[in-house]
């Protein structure tokens, strides 16, 4: 492996609950009926916004307000799963890939088990490469209860650079 062919990056976000019965809750890019939205400029998915911060923050290329402002009028409502997409796309023109990225997100209701699967799938599809969720209660920490938070590690590498990734070996030579 060369030096510096591989970088971590971590990420973190939270949304309060809304009180506008017109926002949807949506984490990780499943929309789940029957709780209250999140208040954002974008549809408020904490976990894409977490997963876009870790990748980017990784090679260093900020966050996801660097990219996406939340003063950018075009990006009310935005779908957080194509903005983490475009987030990818960056990092790969600069030389970069994903390896894996694994969240945790912090909620009390709903329970993340039933769609941890849609969740992973979104996600993976996205970022093109194995996202893991999971999910972890407040444990009665009352302030934790007023929203959603979400954690994310992700590992980055240059393609090539890797022993055993695309065939090449850290000393160059073809495998």
């Amino acid at each position: 492996m060369e030096p510096g062919s591989i970088r971590v990056g971590q990420g973190f976000d939270v949304h309060r609950w809304s009180d506008d019965p017109e926002d949807r809750l949506v984490l990780g890019g499943v929309s789940i009926p029957d709780f209250p939205g999140l208040r954002g400029h974008s549809d408020a998915d904490a976990v894409a916004h977490a997963c876009t911060d870790a990748i980017l923050g990784a090679i260093g290329l900020g966050d996801i307000g660097g990219l996406f402002p939340d003063t950018d009028a075009s990006l009310a409502g935005a779908d957080s799963i194509g903005l983490l997409g475009r987030a990818v796309l960056e990092v790969n023109r600069a030389g970069w890939a994903v390896a894996n990225v694994d969240c945790t997100i912090v909620v009390d209701e709903p329970k993340i088990a039933p769609v941890r699967g849609a969740m992973e799938h979104n996600l993976s599809t996205a970022v093109g490469a194995p996202v893991t969720v999971k999910g972890k209660r407040t444990e009665g920490v009352t302030a934790l209860g007023e929203g959603v938070q979400c954690f994310a590690v992700a590992l980055l590498y240059r393609p090539g650079a890797v022993a055993g990734v695309d065939g090449v070996r850290s000393t160059g030579e073809e495998s």
